[in-house]
């Protein structure tokens, strides 16, 4: 494990010095691809650390959150055997896919922590394909009554009954060698296992040497959560609940299509959500109440057209802006039926931005208040790119200061600092009229004890770590606690 962890972290490091060296003139004139290489060693490196922390969490009896949502199956596969393609190549391995029954619309969707179940998938594929050369690995799905069962098979190495029995524990090798060459710290299947067992399935393996390999992840087709037992506010009727003006839901059967809306949306600063079906939708369009939805119209089963009928004529999502996206033209029916907005695919992405901004609520101002000069430019860089409007200190008194001359919307405060701590600032900031009222999101390095964690409490709206700090997961945070204000416009947003 120390070695995996050096490994990357010296070509960061290497890499950098490089960079930095006077004398790398050329290498200085085209720094893309050494800052490629360095993006890549630390996405390797964070991979590792997460595993890491992953583990420690489950084996210390920590509850997994499970981000339960409706996906399509078959779409889904396909999805995965897409990003397994390039693990194939490395050994001359052939992916085939057994999609049958998901394809026919037996499996249809099904209900579980979709990235979840990705990380299984993906951890159980790259495993089949480091022990297989110039081989076949086998993708199947299959419906069991209420359960789905997803298989990866290899033609590979194979193992004996003895180095079966510790193939799910942590750090467990089957073949050092090939470890070594490939990498990995030896948690994948430690994880996977815990993670299936957390959705209520289990993942068994068939082996025998020299005749392959067959992992089998087996799964709830409707995963249940805790959190669906608890019990709902019947004292404010759904819907009188305000809409999520940073939210977009997304209604398209087609993946390519939706990973496309996703990826221009979450760009645009947008918290998104994902439907392939009609029926799934109008659901969440319901849970949800987002800003607005944008509808495909050529779907099975149930088209856009019934899709738009049924959240217009329901009272909880009448009043949600939908915007058609579709091939077919037919604007007049789309703006007869109650549609917002109509546009045809292939889609002009500016225009959709400038329809989505009318309906979502602007970003408001947040402060940063962090001693460290890196950390701090990467959180307002990150901010600004997203479109918000941020200011800066780099101690509790500035902080102090900038609160007096512009109250922000959110802090987001680191706890080390020198003349004033965030501890220190936190007590001061709540002594003043008005500060009580301003959320503060805590952004450290800091391992809080109890003392730490009860001098916080009822102070702070969330504490998050920097060591797996993720900023699409802290621009969630903050749109948590941000008030609403109205929209911008878009040349007030570019130089916020």
């Amino acid at each position: 494990v120390s070695h995996e962890l050096r490994t990357p972290l010296s070509a960061v490091k290497g890499f950098t010095e490089l960079l930095l060296n006077p004398k790398a003139t050329k290498l200085r004139e085209n720094p893309i691809p050494t800052l490629q290489k360095i993006h890549a060693a630390s996405e390797y490196l964070l991979t590792l650390i997460n595993d890491l922390l992953d583990v420690a969490r489950i084996t210390a009896g920590e509850q997994i959150h499970l981000n339960l949502k409706e996906f399509d199956v078959h779409g889904f596969c396909q999805a995965i055997a897409e990003m397994a393609q390039p693990l194939m190549k490395k050994n001359n391995n052939q992916l085939v896919c057994d999609f049958a029954e998901a394809s026919s619309g037996e499996i249809g969707v099904m209900r579980a922590d979709e990235t979840r179940v990705r990380q299984i998938l993906l951890n159980l594929l790259s495993n089949a394909a480091k022990f297989t050369e110039n081989g076949r690995v086998t993708f199947r799905v299959r419906r069991q009554e209420d359960w789905v069962e997803f298989s990866v098979a290899d033609t590979g190495t194979g193992m004996t009954p003895e180095q079966m029995q510790g193939l799910f524990k942590p750090f467990y090798r089957v073949d050092n060698s090939t470890t070594r060459k490939q990498g990995g710290t030896g948690l994948g299947l430690s994880i996977s296992k815990l993670l299936a067992e957390r959705m209520g399935g289990t993942i068994v393996v068939q082996s025998e040497p020299g005749a392959g390999s067959e992992f089998t992840l087996r799964l709830p087709r409707r995963v249940a959560d805790a959190a669906e037992l608890a019990p709902v506010d019947a004292a404010r009727p759904l819907a009188d609940a305000p809409r999520n003006r940073h939210t977009i839901l997304v209604i398209d059967d087609d993946p390519l299509s939706r990973d496309m809306i996703q990826a221009f949306l979450q760009r645009e600063g947008f918290t998104v959500h994902l439907a392939a079906t009609g029926e799934e939708g109008i659901r969440l369009a319901r849970e949800l109440r987002p800003a607005a939805v944008t509808l495909d119209v050529m779907m099975p089963n149930m088209d856009g057209w019934a899709v738009l009928a049924a959240l217009k004529s329901d009272r909880i999502t009448h009043d949600i802006p939908v915007i058609m996206l579709t091939v077919a033209e037919d604007r007049q029916r789309g703006y007869a039926l109650g549609a917002s907005d109509y546009l045809t695919k292939p889609i002009d992405w500016n225009r959709l931005g400038e329809i989505l901004r009318r309906y979502a609520e602007a970003p408001a101002k947040i402060l940063v208040v962090e001693d460290d000069p890196a950390q701090r430019e990467h959180l307002v860089q990150s901010l600004r790119l997203a479109g918000w409007q941020v200011h800066e200190a780099a101690d509790g008194r500035e902080a102090l200061q900038r609160v007096e001359a512009e109250r922000p919307a959110v802090i987001l405060l680191d706890l080390l600092m020198p003349n004033m701590n965030g501890f220190e600032f936190l007590e001061e900031l709540r002594r003043r009229p008005g500060g009580e009222q301003i959320p503060v999101i805590v952004v450290t390095a800091k391992d809080l004890d109890d003392n730490d964690r009860a001098r916080l409490r009822g102070w702070v709206a969330d504490v998050l770590a920097k060591q797996s700090l993720d900023p699409q997961d802290l621009l969630n945070f903050i749109r948590r606690h941000v008030p609403l204000t109205p929209a911008p416009s878009r040349t007030e947003t570019e130089h916020g």
